[in-house]
């Protein structure tokens, strides 16, 4: 079995309507920002898996979409996974630093 790290970015299919991106579009001149468009408002996820290897992490994840992160009919989900790699440095450091892509898996509607 192996360590893996899964993202899982849940958003609103085309043309369903979005009023949290919509609103914070509105707002964004009013901050002082110009030129932003196409604001989308949408959740993400970060797991840690055990499975014995990346495509049976990614199956896993999806399902976990499927039955629980993401509403089929009016979200998508990207499945997103790495692999961890051993601490070498001894040196403890950032979690995030001691992780390598092991395969990007995407996709659109959870399958």
């Amino acid at each position: 079995m192996g360590s893996f790290r899964a993202l899982v970015e849940v958003q609103l299919r085309p043309g369903i309507a979005d009023p949290q991106g919509a609103t914070i579009e509105r707002a964004l001149p009013a901050l002082g920002f110009s030129g932003v468009s196409g604001v989308r408002a949408g959740k993400a996820f970060r797991l840690a898996v055990e499975a014995p290897d990346a495509t049976a992490a990614e199956r896993l994840v999806r399902q976990l979409c499927e039955r629980l992160l993401a509403n089929p009919v009016i979200e998508d989900a990207s499945v997103y996974i790495e692999q961890a790699v051993a601490d070498t440095t001894g040196q403890g450091g950032d979690v995030a630093a001691l992780w390598t892509v092991a395969g990007v898996r995407h996709g659109g509607a959870v399958e």
